[in-house]
C-alpha cells in the first residue's frame, strides 16, 4: 500500500486551477499532449478531453487527435495552460498530415541510428 505524501496532495489540488482550460502536457517519453484538463484525482492521473499528440520534427508538426484520453500522473513531467490569444507555434512551423509526419520520424530515427553506427566504426580513432 502506498501513501500519497503532502507532495501529491499540492500537485492535485493545483490542477484544480487549470481544468476546464486546454494544456500542453510533457510527459516521461518526451511526447507532447494538448487538451483540455475535465478530470484528474488525488495522484495527479488526469483525463484530457479533445486531446491530441502534437509531433514535431524539424519545421514539420503534426496533431494526431486521441480524444478523450487518460494520462497517469507519474508520466507526467510538465503541464502547462496554453494562451488561446496567441499562436501556438512560430510561423515557420509547417503543418503535414500523419502519414508525413511519420516518414519524417522515420527518417529522422534511421539518421540518427545512422550517426550511432558511424561513431560506433570511428571510436578506434579515438580523436579526443
Amino acid at each position: 500500500m502506498s501513501w500519497a505524501g503532502p507532495d501529491d496532495f499540492y500537485l492535485s489540488t493545483s490542477l484544480a486551477s487549470y481544468l476546464d482550460k486546454k494544456l500542453l502536457v510533457l510527459l516521461r517519453d518526451g511526447r507532447k499532449l494538448i487538451g483540455t484538463l475535465c478530470s484528474f484525482d488525488q495522484f495527479a492521473n488526469a483525463v484530457l478531453e479533445s486531446a491530441c499528440e502534437r509531433v514535431i520534427v524539424g519545421d514539420l508538426y503534426c496533431d494526431i487527435p486521441l480524444g478523450l484520453y487518460v494520462i497517469r500522473g507519474e508520466n507526467v513531467v510538465l503541464i502547462g495552460e496554453l494562451d488561446l490569444e496567441r499562436e501556438e507555434l512560430p510561423p515557420h512551423m509547417t503543418r503535414v498530415s500523419v502519414a508525413e509526419i511519420r516518414r519524417a520520424q522515420k527518417a529522422e530515427r534511421e539518421a540518427t541510428d545512422l550517426k550511432g553506427t558511424m561513431r560506433k566504426r570511428m571510436e578506434f580513432l579515438d580523436l579526443d
